[in-house]
Formats: structure tokens, sequence, C-alpha cells
């Protein structure tokens, strides 16, 4: 095994990503081994999915993976095209599979590619499954041939299909959507989903293009003008976009154009609430309105650390009804404790048939006040991180921008809240060398306040 390819091999939030220069088939074989291992070490046995994206270089990569597994004894079960992730995610659970593997850099340009490990429940991989596996990275370790694995190409989407509509029971008829694929792998399962349950669709980029039409495959506003147009000039009365794998949503309304992904999150626990009960999980950097919601109708809301799979955790912890997040990824316990864009479409259009998300999140804003988030960058070296926290902590303040501190979270960074019920919060990317400092209040002008005294808190001790 090669050292350096071995250091090269980081995983993240949510697995490895890298660009193509790194991201290798040696490398992937390692990884390949890890998991093979891992799983070994674990009990696992049986049959793992290796599904990949519409990047490419794809599904070579998951034809490298499946080589691997094969070679370790496992079963594999690779779908016959491009596949969304939380469709793969669905079918371990569904099939009682030991795992998946799924290839994709998900929302990243297309000189990245990547690999995700989801294990048995579904869920994402936490990191004590994580460091086992880049333990166990290494050279193909392959069992004698008469005790390898099959491989069996199939169809994955038919039965996460006919489970979704029938999980959302939903008469769309009479309804339009527009959906952008942004040429990922939701073209073609989730406008399939929608027209299923009998929504009239206009599809856009809805055709694979491994180079995402020149750019990346982000849901942002600045990213789905056409989607936008068509909803604002009255094509359409729902937008709905994914991301490159389709686990994560972006909707576009008539009134808002691209709605806040934390308005969203509350609309749609709203939504929700009206016909099942349940608490709520959402991440540190997510907006408290989603803690209003609850409260009013009498659930709570549990904040975790950034990233979904303290979400995933914790939605299981407390039988949670829905766990989400402000970058646009959401899931519903019974169905999979993962992001799923795929069903999330589904139900955002069921909200939408029955009341518009515009005069829901109305509503929403009426009963308990208007939010408004922000969120500015401070460069800091990824070394300099952990020291610059740990100086913060001898550093907080009594007061900020003109408001007594009221409580300080330290789940994931600091969080500040203060007594006129804003936030501050100062945690470090996961991906970048920086800082991020959000902060939360009823008006515009107020978060410019609270970004600049953050800044502040932080920036002289970097």
């Amino acid at each position: 095994m090669d050292d350096d390819d071995a250091a090269a091999i980081t995983f993240g939030t949510d697995g490895w990503r890298a660009t193509l220069d790194e991201f290798t088939a040696p490398r992937v074989r390692m990884v390949g081994q890890g998991v093979a291992t891992a799983l070994r070490e674990h009990g696992q046995s049986g049959t793992v999915a290796v599904g990949y994206d519409a990047r490419e270089t794809s599904r070579g990569f998951a034809e490298e993976l499946s080589r691997v597994l094969c070679a370790n004894g496992f079963d594999v079960l690779v779908p016959d095209r491009d596949t969304p992730t939380p469709v793969v995610a669905w079918t371990v659970t569904e099939r009682d599979l030991a795992g998946a593997l799924q290839i994709t850099a998900s929302h990243n340009p297309p000189a990245y590619n990547g690999v995700k490990f989801v294990p048995a429940s579904g869920a994402p991989a936490l990191p004590a499954m994580t460091e086992d596996i880049v333990a166990n990275l290494g050279d193909p370790d392959p069992l004698p041939e008469s005790e390898w694995g099959t491989v069996t190409e199939t169809d994955l989407v038919g039965d996460y299909a006919d489970h979704a509509i029938d999980y959302v029971n939903a008469d769309l008829s009479g309804l339009s959507v527009a959906y952008d694929a942004m040429h990922g792998s939701g073209r073609g399962v989730t406008d399939a989903l929608l027209e299923r349950a009998g929504a009239d669709v206009t599809a856009l980029r809805d055709e694979r293009d491994p180079e995402f039409g020149g750019g990346s495959p982000e849901p942002a506003a600045e990213n789905v003008e056409e989607l936008i147009a068509r909803v604002r000039e009255g094509e359409a009365a729902l937008g709905v976009v994914n991301d490159g794998d389709a686990d994560r949503i972006g909707v576009v309304t008539p009134e808002r154009g691209y709605l806040d992904a934390n308005l969203f999150f509350a609309a749609l626990y709203d939504y929700l609430l009206e016909s099942r009960s349940g608490d709520v999980v959402r991440t540190v950097s997510t907006s408290s309105i989603v803690d209003r919601v609850a409260e009013a109708h009498g659930q709570s809301a549990h904040e975790v650390a950034v990233g979904f799979k303290w979400v995933a955790e914790a939605m299981a912890d407390h039988d949670a009804l829905m766990g989400g997040e402000e970058s646009g990824g959401f899931g519903l316990t019974d169905h999979l404790r993962n992001k799923d864009g795929v069903l999330l479409a589904l139900v955002a259009a069921a909200a939408e048939s029955e009341e518009s998300l515009d005069a829901r999140v109305d509503r929403l804003l009426d009963d308990h006040g208007e939010i408004h988030q922000g969120r500015v960058s401070v460069d800091c070296p990824d070394d300099r991180k952990e020291p610059v926290l740990d100086a913060l902590e001898d550093e907080l303040p009594d007061s900020v921008a003109g408001e007594s501190v009221a409580d300080v979270n330290t789940v994931d960074g600091f969080k500040i809240r203060l007594a006129d019920d804003t936030w501050v919060l100062v945690r470090p990317s996961g991906t970048e060398p920086k800082l991020r400092v959000y902060a939360e209040a009823g008006s515009d002008t107020r978060v410019t306040e609270l970004l600049s005294a953050g800044r502040g808190l932080v920036a002289p001790l970097v």
C-alpha cells in the first residue's frame, strides 16, 4: 500500500470527495477494501449495493468497487442506471443489505468525484464506522476465487417509486410542477414520481450531461434562473430542483422565487403535523422558526451539530417525525433516516396541493415573526481552527451587539443566544480553511449587526 495514497483519502462529513487527479482507481479500490474489512469486523456479510451518479467516471469507479467487494466474498447489487443516492440508501433498508457505496460528488463540479458509504441502517455513517474504514484502507486482499461473490445488475428505482407513491398517498391532479434535474440522477425519477401522482410536470435539464451544462449541480437561486422564471410567470404553481445525486431539494414559489430552505423546512413540518405528530431535529445553523412550529403543535425541537449524520442519529434517539438542515437536506424518520430530495419533492407537491407554500409561509411568519439569516466567513488555516475556538471560549463576552448573552451552546462551535431572541454562531468549516459566522434575527439590519459583531469576536484571534 502506498502511504501517500492512504493519506490522500479523507472521509469528511459525507464521505470522501476529491478532484479526479486525486480520486483515482487505485485509491477507490483501497476504499473498497477498507469497507469490506470494516464490514466483516462489524459482523456484516451478504450483499452490498454499489450505486453511482451521472458523472462520466462514476460507473467505472462503481465497477472497481464491485470487483473488490466480490473478491472479499460479498455479493454486489448494481443499479442499471445512475441512481439517486436516497434510492440506493432506501434499498439498503428495504432489502436488508449489509450496506452500500455510492459513487458521487453530489453538487460539486464535474472535475470532482467522490464516494459515500451507507451502513445497514440506511442513515449516514457515524465517525466510528468511517474511522474503521479509514483504518482498514489498503490494496485489495482477495479471497480464493471459489469464495468470491457475484454481481447482479438490476433496477432499483421501481420498488422505491412504488413505496414513495404509497407513502405520500397524494392526488396531485391539477397541480402544475416545473422540475429541474440539473442533468443529475433525479432525472426520470423525481419527475416521473410527480407525474405518476397526477401532477402536470414540465421537466428542465432532464437529460444526462456528465458536465452538468458546464456548471455545478447545486440547487441555488443563481443556478436555477429558468426554473424561477417559469414559476414566476405562471407556467407552474411549484418549482422543484434536486442536486446532482438528488439527496437535496430546492423549491421555487410564485411569490418568493427560490424559497429559503429554513422556511421550506418550517412549512413542510407544519404540513406534516396536520396529520401526524412527532418532534423535529435540526442543525445549529438551521433557523429556530422550526422550533416555534414545533412548540405551537406541542412538539419539541432538538439541536445537533452540522452534518446529516448527527441529524439522523437524533432522529432515531428522539423518534422524531422529521429532520433537516438549512442546506436543503431533509429526511422523514419512518421512510429513511437520510436526506431524500426525491421523496421530499413528492411531499412538497402534496403540501402545495392542499395549501400553497406561499400562503403557509405567510401564515407561519404572521404567527411566529419574521426570520432573517446571514452568513460570513473568516479565513482561518485548518491548523488554527481549534486554537482559535479554544481562545474564543476564554473571550466570550457578556453581551453581543448591544444585547446580553442568554446562553451558549457548544455542540458545534459556539452558538451565542441573546436576550432579544437572536443568535450568533461561530463554527469551523468542514471543507475550507475558514471559520463560519452565522446570525439570525427579525430583520436584515439586525442580522448585519450580529454578523459584524461575530466577525469581530474571532478575527483578532486567527
